[in-house]
């Protein structure tokens, strides 16, 4: 089997599995199903059509930069021009997560070439969250936990040097992927409303699927100096280097 990553990045992500009325969280990661809208969405599928073919992909998410939790008040119209509830939305601002996609390489092929010429606008949870930079990281031949242990962290540069991380040589990411069975019983397991049946906007469907939240994934900080006494970080913002 083949994997494919993306980089999902970007000013602001919403990522609901559970959101109901006026209130509309955010996981803590990208949920499966919004990836699926995704690619549906890069292929040129219409909400109506189905994606029943996309649903046996394996996923799994890093959590590279968790960004930080923003909350806003939203108020609307409906077409008589009556006030609608207000409402609460959540977002995660600032933060960096790694997807992978475990495939026959042929499909995942197709796929990283619908995302890099999509037929219809991409977002990452609602359509006021666009992607930035580089979305698709490549196809790799291997499992998708193998192929997110081995990428490089792709957290900022000024997240990196952050003060809690530019003192550790290898940083500890979370991973939380698909729940197979055999999994060991001691990973932590949970049941989350996120498999898509029905993208329509008449009649939206959701099942379960079971979330494991794997072992830490380790990897280099590019950041790391070993003797902080007398090597500077180099980067850093330094007010008085002109004096």
């Amino acid at each position: 089997m083949s994997t494919l990553l993306l980089k999902l990045a970007g000013p602001l992500q919403s990522w609901g599995a559970q959101s109901r009325f006026p209130r509309r969280d955010t996981r803590h990661e990208p949920t499966k199903s919004a990836v699926i809208g995704l690619i549906a969405a890069a292929q040129g599928r219409r909400r109506s059509d189905p994606i029943e073919d996309l649903l046996d992909l394996r996923f799994a998410v890093r959590i590279d930069q968790p960004g930080v939790l923003l909350r806003d008040f939203h108020t609307a119209h409906n077409l008589k021009g009556e006030s609608m509830p207000l409402s609460e939305r959540f977002y995660l601002s600032d933060a960096v997560f790694i997807a992978a996609i475990e495939a026959d390489r042929v499909v995942l092929d197709g796929i990283a070439g619908s995302l890099l010429s999509p037929a219809f606008p991409l977002f990452l949870g609602r359509r006021s969250c666009v992607p930035s930079g580089k979305l698709v990281l490549g196809v790799v031949d291997d499992d998708l936990v193998t192929a997110l242990r081995q990428h490089p962290w792709e957290a900022a540069t000024w997240f990196q040097r952050h003060k809690n991380n530019r003192d550790a040589a290898e940083i500890q990411l979370e991973l939380i992927r698909d729940g197979l069975v055999g999994d060991p019983p001691h990973l932590a397991r949970e049941t989350v409303r996120d498999r898509p049946l029905s993208f329509s906007p008449e009649l939206r469907q959701y099942g379960w699927r079971d979330v494991v939240h794997d072992e830490h994934v380790v990897v280099h900080n590019p950041a790391f100096v070993s003797d902080q006494t007398t090597a500077p970080v180099v980067g850093l913002h330094d007010p008085m280097a002109l004096l």
